[in-house]
């Protein structure tokens, strides 16, 4: 039953564009169609309540969540009465309001890791000081915010000298001190639970919060109020779960620090103790849609944190289209309306398969008709089971055909991108003479070097330097031009003790590249000026706190340590230097907001590579909604700009563009349409080269937080996966009894989506659309 919830004006407006407002969920959701648009209609309901709430009460989020949030409420304020920002309030329901006035409005500041000090840009009372009270020209007298360093704790002391490490004890709050230092701890954790008592009495003194906005982690978090939450929980200090702690590791400089950092957060009944609260939540991407669907069809339920907002008449969801697809109404939407498609019969099947847990060659004709989605099959029949095993064999033929005489050019947002994705596939590519293989990788990826690693290696290097096994330095034209030479010898030496398992040469080899990389970056002209550099890189290092942007060169040397390790992994099949591009583009730099792709500096540079090399294949992650870390994204607009430009100056008819996915999220065997099977010597390659050559991603300091290890994991387990969902359609010993050798030997599988130019920019043309006004 439909239960009728009030819609505000934009609430209309985006519902007549969508067609759709969903009130068959426990909790209505409004759906829209990209990432961008998300930010647009948030930023739209935001200042209507704000134009008839001038003095409320409002709680924003942090974190990458809000980019387009924070960009479309300043674009908004900012061109209220010119024609672009009255053309925007006229689409979208903003017309019958007054520009909004901010100043007077309370700002409650949401969550704040703890300890920490809020002069770090990584805090969140940094943040919102910046985005919001600055950013928004919020009134700071009135804002309610978590400021660690204000906080009493035990004799007036500051937390550094409280909890020197920086870590909480949260067990002296149920147990005896054994030590004077412990006894101190307890007295402050009781302080910080009054002080978290009063935060809560503040806000409800104003009547509660008025507007709230929030993100929804992995596990279902809202703030940080994590699976297993109580419903009327209110502001406190507590523990997170490991998802939680995987999603904040790059806020805080790696998972060693995330896990041993508490945090204080509103509660639940925070969010929800006033009943007229306007209160959304925003998610885009399919790897959001299983906890979205489980947060909205899931009545009231602690491990479900968002099904909180079904207390409030003005509780909603708004979602990308993505984010959406697991919901039962979008299901639904999906099978009938339009034409049918044969890749709905595909996943009808498929589907059928795995929900009756029977092999497809056991499926009966009563058993799609007897099933909701399978029934709407066109003509079903005996042999409508038997067409869509058939269908997936051909996919399994095109990943298993041999490739010649082909240009291929993979290319990746980060380091480890395509190796997780594709990598079997690649090897088939490379065991090909007549191919000629390139690999580029876009970004310069330096956030994913901790101080901490660039530190050992530079403590090494200066260790081999004085016991003078580093001979390159005291070559005569080294400093002048000799840096710049046998860069591949590099990459064969390390490889070579790889084979023989010499840890110490391995790192021996790393060292002789970073040197080369101080030396071109920091301009070093002798072994005295490279001593010092090293020096003055590893004090600055050390006196960083977790998570601290770097300075540019020292970015750039992180970066150059990424670059290597991605050498070192495509050199195991022979590829030289020359052909691993390095693009380094210009919207990474380390922000919290990246910047836009901008037609010049990013577009470019990747048009000019396909210039350069001309290849008849280009692989590609694809991730439209940002599932995964917002680079993709990013990556993927200035992609499909530069092969739309391309297209202009090229006949492109023969290119063919491969979509992947890696381990950020992955797609379903009906929307892939070619299916490479992956043996356990597939796995032990990819698993080996992530190993021996990733050195500084071996930790997994900044992991995904389905797995509390290496990437090189991740991606194994949704390989096996893919094979299971594959098997119970066609049956396990269509693998063990094929007549090729490679589809015996699958122990997994990998999908991707191959097309050509016309399907991609299809494809990609709400991407197009999105960056219109950036571009």
């Amino acid at each position: 039953m439909l239960r009728n919830y009030p819609l505000s004006d934009v609430e209309k407006a985006f519902q007549k564009e969508s067609g759709q407002i969903n009130n068959s969920t426990l909790i209505p959701y409004l759906m829209v169609d990209n990432f961008p648009k998300l930010g647009l209609i948030t930023a739209c309901r935001f200042l209507e309540w704000v134009s008839y709430n001038p003095q409320g009460v409002i709680s924003l989020p942090t974190g990458k969540t809000p980019e387009y949030f924070i960009k479309w409420t300043k674009f908004l304020l900012d061109n209220w009465d010119n024609k672009k920002g009255k053309d925007v309030r006229e689409k979208y329901g903003l017309d019958k309001v007054s520009k909004p006035v901010l100043k007077d409005l309370t700002f409650v500041q949401i969550d704040e890791f703890y300890p920490i000090s809020s002069s770090q840009n990584n805090s969140f009372y940094h943040y919102v000081n910046k985005f919001y009270l600055e950013g928004f020209g919020l009134s700071k007298e009135n804002a309610i915010l978590i400021n660690s360093n204000e906080i009493p704790l035990s004799g007036g002391k500051n937390f550094k000298e409280v909890f020197p490490d920086l870590k909480v004890d949260l067990s002296l709050r149920f147990r005896e001190p054994i030590t004077t230092e412990e006894k101190i701890q307890q007295e402050s954790i009781y302080l910080i639970d009054k002080w978290c008592g009063d935060y809560e009495q503040k806000i409800r003194d104003k009547g509660g919060i008025g507007f709230f906005l929030g993100g929804i982690g992995p596990d279902g978090h809202i703030a940080f109020n994590t699976r297993g939450s109580h419903i009327f929980s209110t502001t406190r200090l507590t523990e997170t779960n490991f998802e939680t702690q995987a999603v904040a590791a790059g806020d805080l400089g790696g998972i060693e620090v995330s896990a041993n950092r508490l945090v204080i957060t509103i509660g639940l009944e925070t969010i929800t103790y006033n009943p007229d609260s306007v209160a959304i939540v925003i998610a885009a991407g399919e790897a959001k849609a299983q906890i979205v669907k489980e947060s909205l069809e899931t009545p009231l339920d602690n491990i479900y944190p968002a099904t909180s907002l079904q207390k409030l008449k003005n509780g909603r969801f708004y979602l990308t289209k993505g984010a959406a697809t697991k919901l039962t109404d979008s299901i639904d939407a999906y099978y009938q309306q339009g034409e049918w498609t044969w890749e709905k019969t595909e996943r009808a099947v498929i589907d059928l398969c795995k929900k009756l847990k029977k092999y497809g060659h056991r499926l009966k004709v009563e058993d799609l008709k007897n099933d909701k989605y399978a029934s709407l099959i066109p003509d079903l029949s005996d042999d409508t089971v038997s067409k869509v095993m058939e269908s997936m064999v051909e996919k399994l033929n095109r990943g298993t055909a041999k490739e010649q005489d082909e240009v291929l050019l993979h290319t990746g947002p980060h380091h480890d991108d395509i190796s997780l994705g594709i990598l079997p596939h690649i090897t088939n590519q490379l065991q090909e003479n007549s191919n000629e293989a390139h690999f580029s990788v876009l970004t310069s990826g330096f956030t994913a070097v901790t101080n901490s690693f660039v530190i050992d290696t530079l403590l090494h290097t200066k260790k081999l330097l004085d016991s003078g096994e580093i001979q390159m330095v005291h070559y005569e034209d080294f400093f002048e031009s000799g840096y710049k030479l046998k860069t591949d010898k590099d990459v064969y030496h390390f490889l070579t003790n790889v084979a023989s398992e010499n840890l110490s040469q391995r790192l021996r080899g790393l060292c002789h590249r970073v040197i080369r990389a101080i030396v071109t970056i920091f301009e070093v002209q002798n072994k005295q000026k490279l001593r010092e550099t090293i020096n003055d890189i590893i004090s600055i290092l050390r006196n960083s706190y977790d998570g601290e942007k770097n300075p540019p060169k020292i970015q750039k040397l992180k970066g150059m340590i990424r670059e290597f390790e991605e050498e070192l992994v495509w050199a195991h099949f022979g590829v030289q230097v020359k052909n691993v591009h390095h693009l380094r583009l210009g919207f990474y730099t380390g922000d919290i907001f990246t910047e836009q792709p901008d037609k010049k500096r990013d577009v470019e540079p990747i048009l000019e590579m396909f210039r350069k090399v001309r290849p008849t294949k280009l692989s590609l992650t694809l991730d439209p909604e940002g599932s995964g870390p917002d680079t993709h994204y990013k990556v993927l607009q200035a992609t499909a700009e530069a092969v739309r430009q391309w297209s202009q100056e090229e006949d492109l008819s023969k290119l063919r563009i491969l979509g992947y996915r890696n381990v950020w999220f992955k797609f379903e065997p009906h929307e892939a349409n070619v299916i490479v099977p992956v043996s356990l010597g597939d796995m032990s390659v990819m698993e080996d080269s992530f190993s021996n050559c990733y050195l500084s991603q071996v930790n997994a300091s900044f992991p995904s937080y389905s797995h509390n290890g290496k990437f090189s994991t991740v991606a194994k387990r949704i390989w096996v996966n893919q094979l299971q969902d594959i098997q119970l359609l066609l049956g396990k010993n269509y693998f063990y009894l094929h007549e090729t050798a490679k589809v015996r030997s699958s122990h997994g599988l990998i999908f991707f989506k191959d097309m050509n130019v016309e399907e991609f920019l299809a494809h990609a043309r709400e991407l197009e659309k999105s960056i219109e006004g950036f571009l």
